[in-house]
């Protein structure tokens, strides 16, 4: 049985565009397409992030927000000046293995991961 992942859905009590916004200018994600009335579909390097309200046709119970996801880079130091640049709250900075992690708050309590490629 083959499997492979789908897409991580990001769900928002604030506006999607803002929360997509927020995507796209820390982690170098792209717009897909936008879903009308609803939000977008990002291309955060190969996965794919949808970006959302809470659904009203959906009858299962919904949460905002995601825990973390994890890039990786080979340019720590200038995606970090970027994300610091642009006012994202830095969570927590370690040096961990060998190499340069943090962590960053993301909107609806979601959280992003930077780690150093090496």
């Amino acid at each position: 049985m083959a499997m492979q992942l789908g897409h991580v859905h990001i769900k928002t009590g604030e506006d999607p565009q803002k929360v997509a916004k927020f995507y796209i200018d820390n982690f170098g994600a792209t717009v897909k397409r936008e879903i009308p009335g609803r939000g977008c579909q990002l291309d955060l390097h190969g996965v794919q992030l949808n970006v959302t309200t809470i659904i009203a046709d959906q009858n299962h119970e919904q949460h905002v927000g995601i825990e973390h996801i994890a890039i990786e880079t080979d340019d720590y130091a200038g995606t970090l000046a970027n994300i610091k640049k642009n006012g994202a709250q830095i969570l927590e900075e370690r040096f961990n293995n060998g190499r340069h992690v943090c962590w960053v708050a993301a909107p609806d309590g979601a959280q992003m991961e930077l780690i150093e490629k090496v």
